[in-house]
């Protein structure tokens, strides 16, 4: 895709959208097949952040569990929260086939367990979901029956669920920018944004220009830096990283049999799946702030040898990094800041159809349709411990102490 230009000078419009990544993209396009001027910022280029670096799994359901979101929200909104979830895959898959975007877009996300109490926990997960919801497109595995997906002696058994799927993340994303151009969206590239003046218009300051705008969307996820302290104080940056192996040929049926995404129950979650030319896509390892390590491709191969350790002699032909936004509750927090400033963030790895979702949400919101938008609002989203500045430090302990547990089986 060709470069946007950044912008220069002032500008008026309907709706200023920070942020290029699936949020900002989808509200965008939906705002402007509705009729409105949008003008669309990215600091960086489209799907810079996550969007573009991330694992590619659109899963069911939202991030917390829905038996856990029960607890949590009420049988209610609960309820409510599992159709958001279903309209958010079923949004993602209409926008790839009316837009025609190309992103290898495949069913299938197998979920993977250690030991014989968490398949057990899956198993009970599944029939909650098909006797509550009505949802039967998983299957439950044993330990023989999951090994003749993955053939890894690290997982006792899981499940398969057949309504997800999983997707080449950066294609969407561009395939989301052209549909978005195509409808009018006018794009800047390498735009950051200094400052947001509230008001009616707002204000928005940027590098080498400035945008009035009747309404602002922040979608900046990982990305927000100071520009909002509410969302700041309940949106934490992390880094997550990918490694890419050389193509494996017919030695890919020793990591996956058939063409599916998995994802573990490791706190420090491992997701891997096979690339179109065979490769394995591996995820695992996170670390805090905006620093990546210096060998990405070291930090990933030490989980993808747990699972995979005949893949030792395997070369890692590249590896990268992606900065994504996580809550304290690992659900979105969507938020009106101001009576004309929306924002959606922290979707805490499960970006790929809650991120698409929430744009829609927000642009039906800005044109009067609140429904969706006020329940995502509704989830509790408490702020991190110690603030912007202690944040990192007590999350490092927290997370010191999952992976000690990942380590021991606890």
């Amino acid at each position: 895709m060709d470069r946007f230009a950044p912008l220069e000078g002032e500008t008026r419009a309907d709706v200023c959208v920070i942020g290029a990544g699936y949020t900002g993209l989808s509200a965008a396009l939906h705002l402007a097949e509705a009729g409105l001027d949008v003008a669309l910022f990215e600091a960086h280029r489209v799907g810079f952040g996550a969007s573009g670096r991330n694992g590619g799994q659109l899963g069911s359901g939202q991030r917390m569990e829905q038996p856990s979101l029960e607890r949590l929200m009420g049988h209610d909104d609960a309820t409510k929260l599992w159709a958001l979830a279903e309209d958010a895959k079923a949004l993602v898959k209409s926008l790839i086939a009316r837009h025609e975007i190309d992103c290898h877009l495949k069913p299938g996300i197998a979920h993977a367990c250690f030991t014989a109490a968490e398949m057990r926990a899956e198993h009970d997960t599944a029939k909650h979901l098909a006797d509550r919801y009505g949802y039967d497109q998983i299957t439950t595995l044993d330990r023989d029956e999951f090994a003749g997906v993955c053939p890894s002696r690290a997982y006792h058994g899981g499940t398969l669920d057949t309504g997800a799927a999983h997707l080449h993340p950066l294609a969407y994303a561009l395939g989301l920018a052209r549909a978005a151009r195509d409808a009018g969206v006018r794009i800047f590239e390498t735009t950051q944004v200094h400052r947001i003046d509230k008001g009616r218009p707002a204000v928005v300051a940027t590098d080498r220009g400035r945008v009035s705008a009747d309404h602002v969307i922040l979608a900046c996820n990982g990305y927000l830096g100071g520009l909002d302290r509410r969302v700041a104080a309940r949106v934490m940056p992390i880094n997550n990283f990918i490694a890419a192996t050389e193509p494996l040929g017919d030695e890919a049926a020793k990591v996956l049999t058939r063409d599916v995404a998995v994802a573990d129950t490791k706190f420090v979650i491992n997701y891997f799946r096979l690339s179109h030319d065979r490769r394995l896509l591996f995820g695992g390892g996170e670390s805090y702030g905006y620093r990546f390590p210096a060998d990405i491709a070291a930090v990933v191969r030490k989980p993808m040898l747990q699972i995979f350790p005949h893949l030792r002699d395997t070369r890692i032909e590249y590896a990268w990094g992606g900065t994504l936004g996580i809550t304290m509750k690992r659900m979105p927090f969507l938020a009106r800041l101001a009576p004309n400033v929306l924002s959606a963030s922290g979707y805490s790895g499960h970006g790929v159809g809650t991120a698409t979702h929430a744009g829609k949400l927000i642009a039906d919101a800005i044109r009067g349709e609140t429904e969706g938008f006020d329940t995502m609002a509704r989830v509790p989203a408490p702020p991190f411990p110690g603030g912007t500045a202690l944040r990192s430090p007590l999350l490092v302990l927290a997370m010191t102490w999952f992976a000690m547990r990942d380590r021991l089986g606890i």
